[in-house]
């Protein structure tokens, strides 16, 4: 897959099956839009784009308006890199880039910028200023510039659509099962391990504590979780906690620590990646320093129960 940065670093082709979305998370109604595309790139031996933006939009057209985000750029292109896709063209999403009409857009930047013969497009797309245009603005627009139109159906998980608000209020809510589900993948976040207050040290299970590389990077719902992490090329398991150690401190600052098992290297400033692999409980604040320790052990061993049996299934 070749990164591209600007409409410049591509060439005009007519032969191209293209599709144009935030794509936040890229779930599986995502996944299915992106298989189509290969799909029909493949069929009629045309070359395979995706467009997308770099800011969400949202954070542009709305200042005051924070969304949390379910994928940065650096996880889309990952994400991405899985599939055959020739091209991804991450285009700058500006005020000024806010402003086009639908028909602009497409004239401008697909007819004339990348070209375009066909374009696969998710049930609910809108795009352009005042997200003016939809499925009936992109038929008309295909007629009078020759490409043809594809919609996708929706993904349902459970009976229920898949998107990426639903998948928000699932995180948020504690309900990672159902996260999970929407997502075809476990929900992840990066970050670079910090010096922290060494509590954990002190309580017989050291701790990483991560700083996140995004702000805007959506965490869970606060709580125990058992998780996966990539670390200097090394997949190691632990148990991580998110929230404000009210055993300690009653009025701190939202923290990540993960106590990774068996595992005893110098890691400060080291990057790392999370995946979520089952939410263990709330965050809660004990009576004392040995209820505490009692209580992590109880989660390490039930994590490793959990991992074990995902390890070695039946």
């Amino acid at each position: 897959m070749q990164i591209l940065k600007s409409l410049s670093e591509i060439k005009n082709n007519k032969n191209t099956v293209l599709t144009v979305g935030t794509f936040d998370g890229l779930h599986l109604g995502h996944q299915s839009i992106i298989q189509r595309l290969i799909t029909s790139a493949r069929q009629n031996n045309y070359r395979s784009v995706v467009v997308t933006f770099d800011p969400h939009p949202r954070t542009v057209v709305s200042s005051d308006y924070r969304v949390g985000l379910l994928t940065t750029t650096d996880e889309k292109v990952e994400v991405l890199s899985k599939f055959e896709i020739e091209f991804l063209l991450i285009l700058e999403f500006t005020k000024k880039f806010s402003e086009l009409s639908s028909v602009e857009f497409i004239k401008n930047y697909l007819v004339d910028g990348t070209g375009i013969s066909e374009f696969i497009i998710g049930h609910d797309h809108k795009f352009g200023k005042s997200r003016d245009g939809d499925e009936s603005t992109l038929k008309k627009l295909g007629e009078r510039y020759n490409f043809n139109v594809e919609p996708v159906e929706p993904a349902l998980v459970n009976n229920e659509l898949v998107s990426s608000t639903r998948i928000r209020k699932f995180l948020e809510s504690g309900h990672l099962e159902e996260a999970h589900a929407m997502l075809g993948r476990r929900y992840s976040f990066s970050g670079i391990i910090v010096a922290g207050a060494t509590r954990g040290r002190i309580l017989g299970f050291p701790t990483a504590n991560i700083k996140i590389n995004s702000d805007n990077k959506l965490l869970p719902q606060n709580g125990v979780y058992a998780v996966e992490c990539f670390l200097m090329d090394e997949l190691i398991y632990g148990i991580m906690n998110i929230g404000y150690r009210p055993t300690f401190e009653s009025d701190g600052e939202l923290v990540i620590e993960v106590h990774l098992f068996d595992y005893s290297k110098e890691v400060y400033g080291e990057n790392i990646k999370v995946n979520l692999i089952e939410r263990l409980r709330d965050e809660k604040k004990f009576g004392s320093k040995e209820e505490l320790i009692y209580q992590i052990k109880r989660d390490k061993r039930k994590a490793i129960q959990i991992i074990g049996a995902l390890i070695n299934p039946g």
